[in-house]
């Protein structure tokens, strides 16, 4: 079997449009069945169709174009340990907004292309966790203006459970699901990527 290329689109809810990614892609020859989209948050990286994607459709020597960075995650971390995981898979990833990432090469300039792109892909995935860390800077910033109004904004903060740790590192090697780890922790399954998320950022 040959190699083939997916697309992969997302817009953070169901409300938003995904046209101009999809529009993009067949631009290319893609056609609708290549394409796996999600209606989610790039905050996390526990989107069904992206799940599928990386762990039942691609396969080594396949390739997988994105319209821009920030629809892979809004989160350094998760980016960089997300393209470090294809490129031990053996799989391309293309970025269109990166044009030199779109490029076809002689064989035996990949290491060119890998450089060059490295580069490219650190300065973009700091844009889009500094982006992210704006937003949750204004949102702080807007609660405590609240606050000193003698106004209480969201849910009280929820702090680890004790077996926190150990579940979180069976989770993040993929021995159990979030559905048990939350079990295990006594959470609910959003409870538990919340404290993903804090934990993430923190450490």
């Amino acid at each position: 079997m040959g190699s083939k290329t997916w697309g992969y689109a997302r817009v953070s809810s169901k409300e938003q449009n995904l046209d101009r990614q999809l529009e993009a892609f067949r631009s290319i020859g893609l056609s609708d069945r290549e394409i796996i989209v999600d209606k989610a948050s790039g905050a996390t990286l526990e989107r069904p169709g992206y799940q599928a994607l990386r762990n039942q459709l691609l396969r080594s020597e396949d390739t997988l174009v994105v319209k821009s960075l920030d629809r892979l995650s809004r989160n350094k971390q998760h980016i960089r340990r997300e393209l470090e995981y294809f490129r031990a898979q053996h799989i391309r990833v293309m970025v269109m907004d990166i044009p030199t990432t779109m490029v076809s090469l002689q064989e035996g300039q990949e290491w060119i292309m890998d450089m060059v792109n490295n580069v490219l892909i650190e300065v973009l995935a700091s844009i889009a966790e500094q982006e992210r860390r704006e937003i949750k800077e204004r949102q702080a910033e807007g609660i405590a203006a609240a606050k000193k109004k003698g106004k209480s904004l969201g849910r009280p903060e929820i702090g680890y459970p004790a077996n926190w740790k150990a579940v979180y590192a069976r989770w993040r090697e993929r021995r159990m699901t979030a559905v048990k780890a939350a079990g295990e922790l006594g959470v609910k399954r959003s409870t538990f990527y919340n404290l993903v998320r804090k934990w993430e950022n923190r450490n």
